[in-house]
């Protein structure tokens, strides 16, 4: 037994004392003892609380694995995110003017992934615990839509009739403008009593649409609002995890590239942002998945009111746009993954695009693609700190940049 003195919080959310030691549930400030195995002491008694330890308003909260900062306060968690951010940006260099967070509410996550597995008596479907592939039942999660709450004895159902004895199913949960909206893999193959199995749990719950490892069941369009378009994603595709963090993006992007008259939109998924961005300019949608970019398509043919919108499906990381075909463009939005796109940047660069409206969910890359833009002749205006995954870790954020030559 020991006892230690947290001096700050890690990226996964572990308080950090001298060692290094991790602790998970701890906070800086606070002294913790317990025991320490291999660098981490997973089940402290906090000795000394911080005055930023609040009590989880989830009940679940000390066995779910999905949140990692329900015990700090929202102003301790949002000055904490933009310290991440900050940070990433000091280590290149860079300095931005940050905006103040902008936090998705409790019960707004409007898409989970949930887990379940078989059992003797049926099936039990929720979250892994923390550090565990052990299932929790979250019948009061205080971070999902309660519609998606609800689902979770649908879930369990599904585990039932097609799950294999001994593995797990995952299930993505998506509450659309027509209902849930449910796709699920890891399933025993289908078959037609299987299929007719899940035709029966669709009606039952009256789901928008049911899809078993890439087949679907569709009974009305899930469909998702863009700007004046409606779109259906394809099953399990990308959507941002919260229509305010997504609105809150979308404002940033908006903001940054206000005035532009062609705009090439990079990682562009469904339409998040060429939608609503088509209502003032025309949009170049360029993404590598060729089903996304059917249903952005679809959206915007049915849509009224909107500029062209063109689509090209092209890898990105591998054969990015480069600059005698980015010089048509007169600002360019990129929402790429957490890897970032620093093959398509330098590209950017390259053809000295006026504007860049720079969405990221990764910090680190963020910052390391930036500094390769500033060091092109840019300048980073400013950027705006986006929490829509309320008590994780997770980071995201939009950023403006103006060519300055």
């Amino acid at each position: 037994m020991e006892r230690l003195y947290i001096e700050r919080l890690g990226h996964r959310g572990d308080g950090i004392a001298p060692g290094p030691v991790y602790v998970p549930g701890a906070l800086p400030g606070e002294e913790v003892e317990g025991e320490t195995v291999d660098g981490v002491m997973a089940a402290p008694r906090i000795v000394t609380p911080s005055d930023q330890r609040v009590r989880p308003p989830c009940s679940h909260a000390r066995s779910c694995g999905g949140c990692q900062l329900q015990h700090a306060t929202q102003a301790f968690t949002a000055d904490w995110k933009t310290e991440v951010v900050q940070q990433a940006l000091a280590a290149h260099g860079l300095e931005a003017p940050l905006r103040g967070i902008v936090t998705s509410p409790p019960r707004s996550r409007r898409r989970a992934v949930f887990s379940a597995r078989r059992t003797k008596k049926g099936a039990l479907a929720g979250f892994h615990m923390k550090r565990s592939d052990v299932i929790v039942a979250v019948p009061e999660c205080q971070l999902v839509r309660p519609a998606i709450a609800a689902a979770l004895p649908l879930v369990e159902a599904l585990a039932v009739a097609g799950a294999s004895r001994k593995g797990e199913i995952s299930a993505l949960v998506t509450d659309s403008l027509a209902g849930l909206d449910v796709s699920v893999t890891g399933g025993k193959p289908i078959d037609a009593a299987l299929r007719s199995a899940l035709a029966d749990l669709a009606r039952e719950y009256d789901l928008a649409r049911l899809s078993w490892d890439g087949e679907s069941l569709l009974r009305r369009a899930p469909a998702q609002r863009m700007g004046r378009a409606q779109v259906t994603p394809p099953p399990g595709a990308f959507l941002q995890a919260t229509s305010e963090g997504e609105a809150a993006l979308l404002s940033g992007v908006e903001e940054a590239l206000d005035g532009a008259t062609r705009i090439a939109d990079l990682f562009a998924g469904c339409g998040t942002f060429s939608l609503p961005l088509a209502e003032t300019a025309p949009v170049h949608a360029v993404e590598g998945d060729a089903a996304m970019l059917a249903a952005l398509d679809h959206g915007w043919r049915n849509a009224t009111g909107l500029k062209q919108v063109t689509h090209e499906a092209r890898d990105l990381f591998r054969n990015p746009l480069l600059p005698d075909e980015l010089k048509a463009f007169d600002a360019v939005v990129i929402d790429p993954p957490r890897a970032g796109a620093a093959a398509q940047v330098a590209q950017i660069a390259e053809a000295r695009v006026p504007r860049v409206a720079h969405v990221s969910c990764n910090p680190v890359t963020f910052a390391r693609d930036s500094a390769a833009l500033v060091a092109g002749g840019y300048a980073l205006e400013w950027v705006q700190v986006v929490d829509q995954f309320r008590w994780s870790t997770h980071v995201e954020l939009v950023a403006a940049l103006r060519f300055k030559g």
